[in-house]
C-alpha cells in the first residue's frame, strides 16, 4: 500500500525524490492512517484544484486496501 501511494505521488510531482510515505500502526478501529509529504512546491498539484486530486488519491487508496481487506486513510502534510 505505501508503494502505491509513493508512485502515484511521484507521478503528480516535479521532485519525485521529495516524496516520503510514514505509516502508523492500525488504530482501534483498524484503520491505518498514511501520512503523505511532498515538497513544498509540490503541495498544490497532490491537493489538486478544490481538492479533487487528493479526493482521487484517496479513493484509489481506499479501493487497494478493500481488496486487501484493510482499511486505510491518507493524511496529506
Amino acid at each position: 500500500m505505501k508503494d502505491l501511494l509513493i508512485t502515484i505521488a511521484q507521478g503528480l510531482v516535479d521532485d519525485p525524490s521529495a516524496v516520503t510515505v510514514d505509516v502508523d500502526e492500525p488504530n482501534e478501529e483498524g484503520v491505518t492512517v498514511y501520512h503523505l509529504h511532498v515538497g513544498e512546491s509540490d503541495m498544490g498539484r497532490v491537493i489538486g484544484k478544490q481538492g479533487r486530486i487528493a479526493k482521487a488519491i484517496r479513493t484509489v487508496m481506499r479501493a487497494a486496501a478493500t481488496r486487501n481487506d484493510q482499511k486505510v486513510s491518507v493524511e496529506i502534510d
